[in-house]
């Protein structure tokens, strides 16, 4: 069976409820190919995080990352996480995703790298808890 040969590299996006940004590298990590958030696309803060502005930065990524000669991407999709962090990702990761296949780069492997924690630090909010 033939290799089918085409070029890859990995999307990484980082969508949190205030920003969506989006790092496409080469298939090792090492160097970056295009680098684009949403609040570059927008005028205002509260528009950052919206799936409107993350489809104009992952056109603008994809649109860079074919120009030099990029066919596929697997994506890696990432939420702020940690021990106080939300662990889903923001609006803006679907939009972002869509996108990127929309505009003619292959999807490979879709990964969430959202950080989880495993004991660490202790959680906000005292002994009973956050009373409302």
């Amino acid at each position: 069976m033939k290799p089918t040969g085409l070029r890859f590299g990995i999307a990484h996006i980082f969508s949190s409820y205030n920003n969506t940004i989006i790092h496409i590298t080469d298939i090792t990590g090492t160097e970056t190919l295009a680098l684009s958030s949403g609040g570059q696309m927008v005028k205002t803060d509260r528009l950052e995080s919206s799936p409107t502005a993350a489809m104009m930065a992952a056109k603008r990524c994809a649109e860079i990352a074919l120009d030099k000669g990029l066919q596929g991407i697997h994506v890696r999709v990432r939420a702020p996480g940690g021990h106080n962090g939300p662990n889903n990702p923001g609006p803006g990761a679907q939009a972002a995703i869509r996108t990127l296949s929309r505009m003619g780069l292959r999807v490979g492997i879709i990964d969430d790298v959202t950080p989880i924690p495993h004991g660490g630090c202790r959680k906000k909010g005292g002994k009973r808890g956050r009373r409302v």
